[in-house]
């Protein structure tokens, strides 16, 4: 049974989805930092783009950026809560004429031709929730793409410390009073997670190794009827570079968004999100920093590839 993509689909279509991610940079610095990295390399890859397609496109963060480019976008995603918010944000943008809502999972592209867009990007790691299927749903991506590819991956160098720090999101929530109820459990449950946390070298380990966060915990959780977090393939630098080198991919650079913001207190950052002028020095700085190829694998949560296609003469 192929239970990541079911583990995915509950969770993506849990009914406060589309609301609750629609406002992730309002509530989370991580999510800041992050979507501002991919919007920068997002808008450097647009010459003689007009049409993309956005696979995992959530609320619409970048599909809606991209039509309001003047692109065709195809919002592709696997959650109909988040396809609803999409179209809401859209409408309210006045793109709604230049963008095509498809609700479906990765796993599937068949639907689309070779080489249907000119850019193809997937962002915030949905190829990391096909597992065991991940290498064939790049090969989708790169196989509809025509000029460019750009998709982030869940980051394994930049995940493993999670393994030893399980209060990690506390040091990126803007405002601890905020009402979202997953910076309400992270605040309330702050001291009990360090005081009954024991660090676990064999996880550690096992992860380094196969990669793989999520398993059979998971599966009994969807069985009991649960929602859990989606079970996740985590990403090499040198791995991902050659699989998208071996679908035919060209001239791939890697950036690791988030691997400078990691470093930094939350009460600093904080201080450095309300200030305006700091803000936009600081992101600059960034990106700057978390696009050199020596700190890729230590993004945030992500490991983002951007590469060409030969174009068919």
């Amino acid at each position: 049974m192929d239970y990541s993509r079911l583990i995915a689909e509950r969770q993506w279509n849990l009914p406060d989805k589309g609301e609750l991610e629609s406002r992730r940079e309002e509530t989370y610095i991580d999510d800041i930092i992050q979507k501002d990295h991919l919007q920068r390399k997002l808008l450097e890859q647009l010459d003689g783009i007009r049409t993309v397609f956005d696979g995992g496109a959530g609320c619409g963060r970048f599909s809606i950026l991209l039509a309001r480019r003047g692109c065709r976008v195809t919002h592709f995603d696997i959650s109909q809560p988040m396809i609803d918010k999409a179209r809401e944000l859209a409408a309210q943008a006045g793109v709604l004429d230049r963008m095509t809502f498809v609700k479906g999972a990765l796993e599937d592209l068949s639907a689309f031709p070779d080489r249907a867009f000119d850019l193809v990007i997937s962002f915030d790691a949905p190829v990391s929730y096909t597992y065991p299927r991940q290498k064939e749903v790049i090969g989708e991506l790169v196989r509809i793409a025509a000029k460019r590819v750009m998709l982030s991956v869940s980051s394994r160098l930049g995940t493993l410390p999670y393994l030893a720090n399980p209060i990690q999101k506390n040091q990126f929530i803007l405002d601890e009073q905020s009402e979202d109820p997953f910076v309400r459990w992270c605040v309330e449950n702050r001291e009990r997670m360090v005081d009954r946390f024991t660090f676990d070298p064999r996880r550690a380990e096992q992860v380094l190794s196969d990669g793989l966060m999520g398993g059979a915990e998971e599966i009994a959780e969807y069985e009991r009827g649960g929602a859990p977090w989606c079970i996740t393939y985590t990403f090499l630098p040198d791995e991902l570079t050659s699989i998208l080198a071996g679908y035919g991919v060209k001239d791939i650079e890697l950036s690791g968004p988030g691997a400078y913001g990691r470093t930094v207190p939350r009460e600093v950052l904080v201080r450095i999100m309300r200030d305006p002028q700091q803000r936009e020095a600081f992101l600059d700085f960034c990106y700057r920093f978390d696009s050199n190829p020596y700190v890729c694998g230590m993004g945030k949560d992500n490991l983002l590839a951007v590469g060409r296609l030969e174009v068919p003469r």
